[in-house]
């Protein structure tokens, strides 16, 4: 009886420690228990994965990281509308915190790192791919990269033997990349017990939503979405918007208008496969809109509505008779207007008559033909059928685009206060630009004459496996377009002549 009651009290101490050990367990920054979180393979690799070449080793981070840059990434250089912002922004007291300009820009003296992951995009075409999985994963790696201390000096490097610094905090530049990694990206940092916070520009978005609407005392309006397909397919900007009503104490009724903009971000940053101005005729592996192609369709009685210019062969066609047999589109701009006019049509015909008051440009690409879609706005006002002025009616007296970027900049400032991490130095501080570009070794047919990957193999990858296809790199005028870097020299000054720095 008495060894029963020994053993008893043994058999319950032992439970009572592994109990306390269990709780313990659970209090660590990184467990990996299937109640607590969902770790996609690249996460895990990240966490625990000694072996694994995306092993972040977390533990060695910086505990000091006031003076550590702000990292920042896209898709490709449309993210430099975001970085444009923080380069320039003074929207508060350095002092106090308080959203009032004190003549100081708010980051002042901090550091920057940005990457374009520019061999992998567009990030819009891998939901339509059905390869949402690897694209989450691409995400993760852009994050990973930032928050580690290697880059490749050339892509024939087989390691990464430059180094950088690790970034305190990370701003998601891109929608599309926002929609399907920001919460594995947040997952990620939760586990790894650094305390990096990832700041994404759809919230920031809705955000600038709501302060438009609540300032304007609207009860009831209408929102234009124009983002690549892969965000909307998310639904993010809809969910988003429905989400944070209640938080924001809105009372009012929002009626929002999606549209996926096939290209148009593309056509940005000079892809070939929806932009050669190279070319004068129109072209098999084109990947544009089209006429006859459903939600891409170009339709020929809109013609006179999209008003295309057709200077410097920004269309390319062929006609037999009246009848057009192909119709490419050709520049940013006519992709501009094609998608504006394609998101009032979805407006037109959906009943709804409450005019748009804001379109969300829920891609960063996208603010770079801001001046065109506010012209084609004007136009659209003034277009008549039979003396009726169709799209007036659709469109708010005040209809303002909506450019998520300041409401990012600013939510990533208040982060970096609020953890006592700003630098405020009275120096200048500096930007670090890399890219990605095509491995070096790939198999034959992997890449096109130009050196990128081409679109089935791009787009036909599989997530999971250690294989490097592509590596980061330091900017250079050799992997970025001369047209790219004139429009990019035109519209984002301050960030232009800071990675200009690294391409002397």
């Amino acid at each position: 009886m008495v060894n029963s009651f020994i053993k008893s009290r043994t058999v319950m101490r032992y439970l009572a420690i592994l109990s306390l050990v269990a709780l313990l367990c659970s209090c660590n920054a990184k467990t990996k228990t299937d109640e607590q979180v969902k770790l996609t393979p690249i996460m895990e690799k990240a966490l625990f994965d000694k072996q694994s070449r995306f092993y972040a080793n977390f533990e060695q981070f910086p505990a000091e990281r006031k003076l550590l840059p702000i990292g920042v990434f896209d898709s490709g250089t449309g993210g430099l509308t975001v970085l444009e912002v923080m380069l320039s922004l003074d929207k508060m007291d350095n002092i106090t915190g308080e959203l009032v300009s004190d003549g100081i820009p708010d980051f002042s003296g901090e550091n920057f790192q940005f990457l374009g992951d520019m061999a992998n995009m567009p990030y819009g075409n891998y939901a339509a791919e059905h390869k949402e999985d690897f694209f989450q994963e691409l995400v993760v790696k852009d994050a990973l990269f930032l928050l580690g201390d290697k880059y490749y000096k050339n892509p024939m490097d087989k390691a990464p033997e430059g180094e950088k610094e690790k970034v305190k905090i990370l701003v998601i530049a891109c929608n599309t990349a926002t929609a399907w990694g920001l919460d594995d990206i947040q997952t990620m940092l939760d586990q790894s017990g650094t305390g990096i916070k990832v700041i994404g520009v759809i919230n920031a978005g809705v955000n600038a939503l709501y302060s438009n609407l609540i300032k304007s005392n609207t009860t009831e309006s209408t929102v234009g979405v124009l983002a690549t397909k892969g965000t909307i397919s998310s639904n993010a900007y809809e969910r988003t918007i429905r989400e944070l009503q209640p938080e924001k104490k809105y009372e009012g009724t929002i009626n929002v208008v999606n549209h996926a903009c096939a290209g148009f971000a593309e056509s940005v940053d000079q892809e070939k496969d929806f932009v050669n101005v190279s070319l004068t005729a129109p072209r098999a592996d084109y990947r544009g809109p089209k006429m006859g192609t459903g939600d891409d369709d170009i339709k020929r009685e809109l013609l006179p509505v999209y008003n295309f210019s057709y200077a410097d062969n920004a269309i390319l066609y062929t006609k037999e008779g009246d009848n057009y047999t192909a119709f490419q589109l050709n520049s940013a701009a006519n992709y501009a207007r094609f998608h504006l006019v394609t998101l009032l049509e979805k407006h037109r015909k959906s009943g709804n008559t409450v005019p748009m008051k804001n379109i969300i440009l829920g891609c960063t690409h996208y603010p770079f033909l801001l001046d065109t879609l506010v012209k084609a706005v004007e136009e659209l006002r003034a277009y008549e059928v039979n003396g009726k002025h169709i799209y007036n009616e659709l469109l708010a007296e005040d209809l303002e685009f909506i450019d998520p970027a300041l409401f990012t900049a600013i939510e990533c400032y208040q982060a970096l206060r609020a953890d006592k991490n700003l630098a405020l130095r009275t120096v200048d501080g500096k930007v670090d630009a890399y890219i990605s570009v095509p491995a070096y070794g790939l198999a034959p047919g992997c890449t096109d004459e130009a050196g990128n990957l081409t679109y089935d193999f791009k787009y036909g990858r599989e997530y999971g496996t250690e294989d490097m296809t592509t590596v980061f790199v330091p900017i250079s005028r050799r992997y970025v377009s001369k047209e790219n870097l004139n429009r990019l020299e035109a519209l984002v000054p301050y960030s232009y002549g800071a990675i200009s720095k690294m391409m002397e």
